[in-house]
């Protein structure tokens, strides 16, 4: 029998993420050695979603994977966020990993930027949902029953109330023609709560709405868990 080869993931919490995950849960060769999200230090927030950390833990404990946090300060410049995500991948290439997957799906210069931060410590990056029209990527995660909800909206190009808004078949109705289907270029970003992938929904309620230049927030504030009896 062949061994696994153990993958670490690159995850933010949002649909993206959580597709190509799942993508790569269905294949038999692989397994994931942990989760690796950056959280803005003094804020506890998933850096660029804004959302809070109790949430992300709680989606790492669903999932029934480790959780290995990279902390960086707020506006990090791409030198110290760099140093700082190296430490993290040196870290997992002791352990014998040497791919790190991605959500990215068809940013040619994300792309090309995460290979070459990777090929400074050796090892290379996995794209699992790479290239895959973002239309067909939106009917698989309705199909799948994956649940997610919109937690900050680009306001140049979105409405404010879509911040907060659930992904279901309305909100994708009322999104402008110009706007990708997967938010792929900036236009919103998610946090998912329920899926294939999660043991259970991660319970949250919908907080205040925040606005920072032309980025409106949602907050979502973690809701209580189930107890067994």
């Amino acid at each position: 029998m062949s061994t696994l080869e153990s993958i670490l993931f690159c995850w933010s919490g949002g649909k993206d993420s959580a597709l190509a995950l799942h993508t790569l849960l269905q294949q038999k060769d692989v397994s994931i050695a942990a989760l690796l999200t950056t959280v803005t230090e003094g804020y506890d927030r998933i850096s660029m979603h804004g959302v809070r950390r109790e949430l992300l833990r709680r989606q790492a404990e669903t999932l029934c994977l480790p959780l290995h946090e990279v902390f960086i300060p707020p506006k990090c410049g791409n030198p110290l966020y760099e140093a700082r995500m190296e430490e993290a991948l040196l870290f997992f290439f002791e352990q014998g990993i040497r791919r790190v997957a991605f959500g990215d799906i068809f940013l040619e210069d994300l792309r090309l930027y995460r290979e070459k931060n990777l090929a400074r410590v050796a090892m290379q990056a996995l794209f699992p949902i790479w290239k895959r029209d973002t239309h067909d990527l939106i009917r698989e995660f309705h199909a799948a029953r994956f649940r997610s909800v919109a937690v900050c909206i680009d306001s140049k190009v979105l409405d404010p109330a879509f911040a907060g808004r659930e992904l279901d078949e309305s909100f994708f109705a009322d999104l402008p023609p110009n706007v990708d289907p997967c938010g792929e270029n900036g236009e919103f970003h998610t946090f998912v709560f329920d899926g294939p992938i999660f043991s259970r929904p991660v319970a949250f309620t919908l907080g205040e709405v925040v606005q920072r230049d032309s980025f409106i927030f949602r907050d979502l504030l973690p809701g209580n868990t189930q107890k067994e009896d």
